[in-house]
């Protein structure tokens, strides 16, 4: 039986039921694996009092420290979370936090699961123990603290040091190689799409339960800039009669309503909110396109979702774009400019693709292999423990990832 610790920040609870779903999934799919003995750490950043009595961690602040959530042992551990250092001690501070949960749990390899502050703190957990880690690149763990400076140095230390790596996407492993960590440590490792939630549906029927008529595009992603949902909202502008609904919430809310307003979208553009995952696969079936114009990516969740209901998505060249949308009928890739957005959608709108044609190229992404690969390198660092360690490295990830504190 292998006995994984899955350690991750990126992790839903009762106050964030959409936060990390993916990684929810890939967990317990991995858990559900007959030779695996799963235990999940999903440590809370609080920041210090008076400010963790806020109201905006209030319900951070209550969540129990050790509950099953969906059938899974989760261990919920709090650790500081210092405003205005730029994440320098964060690691350091997770790993204080985890360190008396594995003590006391059997282990025999750590699955980190995002890669800050999540892989410096189980680099320098798995040394103490003993035991291989593992660390799994998505997108802005590795697209920011990555380039930040006071963080850089941590990913690119634990990169070296792990005992193994996966990323989300071909493209990632790219980007991750551009930082100096050796791409032949890298193992591409794609997300999975439930193919029975995720599946084509009565398009008219679906637009009539949203109120909508006539063309329909869908975006799904935070409301950050990077996500680029004002480049969407311009290219709707530019094409009379088509519905844009966008699902997410986050801090550009305001400025993104304010540009509906001044556009005078009110009638043609949404702004709905955070959607439960649960609602997703009606929302996305119903719409004729899934755009997105992100500045980085890993490979969202949400382009495979789409193809899998049947929408064919118009997407940035962001991360691992090429390796979902590889035919005309997946979509198309545009440049990140609303013109080249809104000649995407007009394409697609004016010649789709049959829903059949468009779900084929989610069919490879299944959680059953993601969770047969999954376990297959994490069996296999524990069946090659120590090969490829670099002891001077290991030291300096120790120390930058247990052994700093906010007042040196």
């Amino acid at each position: 039986m292998l006995r994984v610790l899955t350690l991750s920040t990126l992790f839903p609870d009762v106050t964030r039921p959409n936060f990390g779903v993916f990684v929810e999934r890939q967990t317990l799919g991995l858990a559900a694996h007959p030779d695996v003995a799963l235990t999940v750490v999903a440590p809370v950043g609080l920041p210090p009092r008076p400010l963790s009595r806020h109201a905006h961690y209030h319900g951070l602040a209550g969540l129990p420290a050790r509950e099953t959530w969906k059938g899974l042992d989760v261990h919920r551990p709090r650790f500081l979370s210092v405003p205005g250092t730029g994440g320098r001690f964060h690691a350091a501070a997770l790993a204080r936090a985890v360190r008396p949960i594995l003590t006391a749990t059997p282990v025999d390899v750590i699955d980190a699961s995002f890669f800050f502050p999540d892989g410096p703190a189980a680099v320098a957990l798995g040394q103490e123990l003993g035991v291989p880690v593992s660390i799994k690149a998505r997108g802005a763990d590795i697209h920011h603290w990555a380039r930040a400076a006071a963080t850089a140095g941590q990913v690119r230390g634990a990169g070296m040091a792990a005992d193994g790596l996966l990323a989300v996407s071909a493209a990632m492993r790219d980007d991750m190689a551009a930082l100096g960590i050796p791409a032949e440590k890298v193992l591409a490792h794609h997300t999975g799409v439930d193919l029975d939630r995720f599946a084509p549906v009565d398009r008219v029927a679906a637009k009539a339960a949203l109120g909508v008529t006539g063309p329909l595009v869908v975006s799904v992603g935070a409301l950050i800039p990077r996500k680029g949902h004002d480049l969407v909202i311009d290219a709707v502008a530019g094409l009379p009669g088509v519905t844009l609904l966008i699902a997410g919430e986050g801090a550009e809310r305001e400025a993104l309503e304010a540009r509906i307003a001044r556009l005078g979208l009110a009638e043609r553009v949404r702004l709905l909110g955070a959607v439960p995952h649960g609602e997703l696969p009606a929302l996305i079936g119903g719409a004729d396109v899934m755009a997105l114009a992100s500045s980085s990516e890993g490979l969202a969740n949400a382009w495979v979702e789409a193809l899998a209901c049947g929408t064919p998505v118009v997407i940035s060249d962001a991360g691992g774009a090429r390796e979902v949308v590889t035919g005309r009928d997946a979509g198309r890739i545009v440049a990140r400019e609303a013109a080249a957005v809104a000649a995407g959608i007009a394409e697609v709108l004016a010649d789709p693709p049959g829903q059949g044609a468009v779900r084929a190229g989610a069919e490879r992404f299944t959680w059953e292999a993601n969770t047969t690969a999954l376990y297959a390198h994490l069996k296999g660092l524990v069946e090659m423990r120590g090969t490829h360690l670099n002891p001077p490295l290991q030291g300096e990830v120790a120390r930058s990832a247990g052994g700093v504190s906010p007042s040196r």
